[in-house]
């Protein structure tokens, strides 16, 4: 979530609508002003109570900075401390606008909890705060309008508790919602999608949703397309796709046989270079329980020619546990 991009979009389109009949030029003009300075621009209860939230967010990610120098127990007391903080600011956001969105969603989320729990607490925000039909139209909600972007958030945080919860089907069905709503996909709901099809175990599908988005790949797509050759037990196809994983991917196969920790999602997921070792992580983290679910797939992937060797190679060259 990039909450100042969204704070000066917020303003400038409020500010817009105040002033009516503004033209694109002078539109331009007050969104350059803004960028300049957003704080001068918060004026409502509304704007300053989103902007509580993107301070929070901001102080989340300062904070977290040195958490490489940290110790485990030292880094979870660090945690425990950012998350009530955080559960603080949102507090104090929603105090000043009970129906800040992204406040009540990240609060929900900084609790932490076990995902069945989790799942009947966002989708009864759902069921509260969703659309009407009257209200529901594709432009409406999309993520054009600003202001529909916390539900967006809303339901891409549901899709992929759905799927850490094994509700595999749940999940592919949010995931379809937001991208009639959002078809560019600015949430990811692709990436979530291609793993809840890989344990469906539906190629076609999945094959379908690569050539929807220009068959551009991601360590999602590539992870899903080994697992669902796997499941099918098309090993050689497998075996291919598992190799390409691993060579498109920085560290994929270091990520994928020992995985790292990966943080919740603060509401989204956090941004990342195409082919990273972070990309890749992501990846790994959110198929855990596909793989949890399917025997020996990581005894597989170890077994291959040369994956342990990169795994190896990559882990010694930048310093990770092995």
């Amino acid at each position: 979530m990039d909450g100042r991009a969204e704070l000066v979009l917020r303003c400038a389109t409020r500010r817009r609508s105040e002033l009516g009949g503004l033209s694109d030029a002078a539109y331009s003009e007050l969104l350059a002003s803004v960028e300049a300075n957003p704080e001068r621009f918060v004026t409502t209860t509304a704007d300053e109570s989103f902007a509580e939230v993107v301070r929070a967010l901001a102080q989340m990610e300062a904070d977290a900075a040195d958490d490489d120098l940290l110790d485990d127990d030292q880094y979870l007391r660090a945690r425990s401390q950012r998350l009530a903080r955080l559960s603080e600011a949102c507090d104090r956001a929603l105090a000043l606008d009970g129906d800040n969105l992204d406040a009540r969603l990240l609060k929900i989320l900084a609790a932490d909890e076990r995902p069945d729990v989790l799942i009947a607490q966002l989708e009864a925000l759902d069921r509260e705060v969703r659309p009407s039909d009257e209200q529901a139209e594709p432009v409406g909600q999309s993520w054009s309008n600003v202001y529909a972007r916390p539900w967006l958030r809303l339901k891409a945080a549901l899709s992929r508790t759905y799927l850490e919860a094994a509700r595999y089907r749940a999940s592919a069905n949010a995931c379809e919602q937001l991208l009639s709503l959002s078809p560019d996909d600015e949430l990811g709901a692709r990436l979530t999608l291609a793993l809840a099809l890989s344990r469906l175990e539906d190629e076609a599908a999945l094959d379908a949703l690569d050539a929807r988005f220009g068959r551009r790949g991601n360590a999602w797509l590539h992870l899903a397309r080994v697992l669902v050759l796997y499941k099918l037990d098309r090993l050689p196809a497998a075996r291919r796709a598992l190799r390409g994983f691993c060579e498109l991917c920085d560290g994929g196969a270091s990520a994928l046989l020992h995985p790292m920790f990966v943080d919740i999602y603060l509401p989204d997921r956090p941004s990342f270079t195409p082919g990273s070792f972070e990309e890749a992580a992501m990846a790994v983290r959110e198929a855990d329980p596909i793989v949890v679910d399917t025997p020996d797939f990581i005894g597989w992937c170890a077994e291959q020619p040369s994956v342990t060797e990169m795994a190896e190679r990559y882990s010694d060259e930048h310093g990770l546990d092995w």
